[in-house]
């Protein structure tokens, strides 16, 4: 039985690197094994790697940026995918239930409506998923219900469908020849435009919001109780599940903002990973980032392998991630553990 355990949690470690070794390889311009090995040996020793000058490029300038943001933004909406439904103590519940893909998409599209350059799209989609995020939170705060989880819940889908709408508005005010149609590519999610620096830029947002949960892992197992029953273990519910909402809205707006929307990840991931190792969340939060990660670089080697033209990420994540949810509302009447 121990051996099984070992296993399974080795699992995704070997997923992961399984996947990043084809995504290294594979693409409209193959790469063979070797010859990223000797890519790889060259930067760590700066001795000449003796491949043409294309091979580089596309090793450096494209498929590590693309690998890299991939792995992060994996991780950081799975994890905050997991903190979310161990807070709402909901199997059903994503990184956007409190609106952070919605502002996320309206600060995303209003850059592009007023053509503004890249950075500052991006920066306008941080913003918003936070702002998004923070409104929900006051409201949920102000609004005097028996459950402060219900209310934070409803407060989300509310505002959820508010920005959703001023979305749509823009959509339909848009030129449809330039604007609308870089509106309707950024909401379907992609990482074909994706640059080393965009990666740097995200990392601060992502190594604060993981900081906490990592540290608060052991106390996050007693969010799964009532209020009453977790604060009478000593635990001050109304200021971890502040912190720890922050933190994990923190990374889903970073990796929004330079991805466009990606759902599904954070829905099924932790799923998986609960069923690898359990729902103790400190072996489940390593576990879901690494699965997370893996995932969305499986996904994306799909993207630009499958067809001729790239296929966006958003449209794969729907189509692997829509069966899967239905069979989870067909054994909801089971329980969740």
């Amino acid at each position: 039985m121990s051996s099984l355990r070992v296993t399974k949690a080795w699992t995704p470690s070997a997923i992961l690197v399984a996947l990043v070794l084809l995504s290294f390889t594979l693409g409209k311009y193959a790469i063979a094994p070797a010859d990223i090995a000797r890519a790889f040996w060259s930067a760590l020793t700066g001795a000449p790697s003796g491949l043409p000058r294309a091979v580089e490029t596309v090793i450096w300038e494209i498929r590590v940026p693309r690998v890299l943001a991939a792995l992060i933004i994996g991780a950081a909406l799975s994890a905050a995918g997991a903190t979310y439904q161990g807070l709402f103590r909901n199997p059903l519940v994503s990184p956007d239930i409190l609106g952070v893909t919605a502002g996320a998409s309206l600060g995303a599209v209003l850059g592009i409506y007023f053509a503004l350059p890249v950075l500052a799209i991006q920066v306008l989609a941080f913003a918003g998923g936070l702002a998004a995020v923070t409104l929900v939170y006051a409201i949920g705060a102000t609004v005097r219900a028996h459950d402060p989880v219900l209310a934070l819940v409803l407060a989300g889908i509310a505002i959820g469908a508010l920005l959703g709408a001023f979305v749509s508005l823009i959509k339909t005010l848009a030129d449809p020849y330039n604007q609308l149609p870089a509106i309707t590519y950024w909401l379907l999610g992609s990482l074909s435009a994706i640059t080393r620096g965009d990666v740097i830029s995200v990392l601060p947002a992502m190594a604060l919001g993981l900081a906490p949960l990592f540290l608060l892992r052991w106390r996050m197992n007693l969010m799964s109780l009532d209020d009453e029953e977790a604060r009478a273990l000593g635990v001050n519910t109304k200021a971890l599940r502040a912190v720890l909402i922050a933190a994990a809205t923190l990374m889903s707006a970073a990796a929004v903002s330079i991805s466009g929307v990606i759902g599904w990840i954070g829905l099924l991931t932790p799923h998986v990973a609960r069923a690898l190792v359990g729902p103790d969340f400190g072996r489940l939060l390593p576990a879901s980032i690494l699965l997370g990660g893996g995932g969305l670089v499986g996904v994306d080697l799909i993207a630009r392998n499958a067809a001729s033209i790239e296929i966006p990420l958003g449209v794969l994540t729907a189509g692997l991630g829509a069966p899967f949810f239905l069979y989870l509302l067909a054994h909801a009447a089971r329980g969740w553990r």
